[in-house]
């Protein structure tokens, strides 16, 4: 065949190529519209940590999705951890980090570097990413609008210092951003009675910031596929008594524990649904909400269409 000709009808395959390709993205469009109608005006509180917060790509795949959620009609607040990070500065000070049962003990010196990393720095970094891909993002501590009112954490025969529990939440500050089309990012520290600062697991949270502001969805993103089985398969979904279930089994065991128990009170509170989800697939968030099948496991509900 003479050059042209095959130079032709390569021009012609590339441009097929190139409009199935187009369709295929018209048909995902298609697919996730019943999400974006059923989600419209609705919060989804996602917790972001682990790899999905440290990863350079991650980090600024996460903040685009937060920006297209938002304008698709979406309300994602979002509630970060830091510990590794929190970790990483006090190794660097000579500290060493100390915990009891999970719990990291905070003393004086301990609680200025959890503010310093989550409230001055990883907060701050969050809100940028979000506003330079286009959104309008704004950080909070938990003591910023009287967020968290806070509690000491009471463990026999330890002084866990000014690691705290939740005694209450106020979403007022929240409603109001999301009211003005801002994007909330939250760092996990509480106010006690008398204006100390305390350091709280940022999952409760997320869990409970959901339970008052009775979201649609709760997302903890992690850095495993899902909750498995006893044969290491993932669950796609779980109802609330079998998610007690392998809890009880000891089917579900460590850090599942605390974010099964997360979500099961969240759901029990009033949230819709709540999900553990991959945090190290790109899109993860996305993909739960706009997709017929999600990723991860839901819990309170059975895969179906516009979960």
């Amino acid at each position: 065949m003479d050059t042209p000709w095959r130079f032709f009808f390569y021009q012609m395959e590339r441009g097929t190529a190139n409009m199935q390709k187009n369709i295929e993205k018209i048909r995902t469009l298609f697919e996730s519209l019943p999400y974006i109608r059923k989600f419209n005006d609705k919060t989804i509180v996602i917790k972001y940590g682990g790899n999905a917060m440290v990863e350079e790509g991650l980090k600024k795949s996460f903040a685009r999705d937060m920006v297209l959620m938002k304008y698709v009609g979406i309300n994602p607040v979002i509630v970060h951890g830091g510990g590794p990070q929190i970790g990483s500065l006090l190794a660097r000070l000579g500290k060493e980090s100390r915990f009891v049962k999970g719990i990291r003990v905070t003393d004086d010196e301990t609680m200025d570097v959890v503010e310093m990393v989550l409230v001055g720095k990883i907060n701050k970094e969050i809100v940028g990413l979000i506003n330079h891909y286009g959104g309008k993002a704004v950080g909070i501590g938990g003591k910023d609008g009287g967020l968290i009112t806070a509690k000491k954490i009471a463990i026999k025969g330890e002084d866990m210092g000014f690691a705290g529990d939740i005694a209450a939440i106020n979403p007022s500050v929240i409603r109001t951003l999301e009211a003005n089309n801002f994007i909330p990012v939250i760092a996990p520290v509480g106010a006690g009675d008398d204006g100390e600062s305390y350091n709280i697991n940022a999952d409760t949270v997320a869990g409970r910031i959901a339970s008052a502001l009775k979201a649609e969805k709760l997302i903890l993103l992690t850095d495993v596929a899902g909750v498995m089985d006893k044969n290491k398969k993932l669950i796609s979904s779980l109802s609330l008594s079998e998610a007690r279930s392998l809890i009880t089994k000891k089917v579900a065991v460590g850090g599942m524990i605390p974010k099964l128990n997360c979500c099961m009170e969240a759901v029990a509170g009033g949230v819709t649904t709540a999900h553990i989800i991959d945090g190290r697939v790109e899109h993860a968030v996305l993909l739960e909400v706009f997709t017929d099948e999600g990723v991860g496991t839901a819990i309170g509900l059975k895969r179906g269409a516009a979960h």
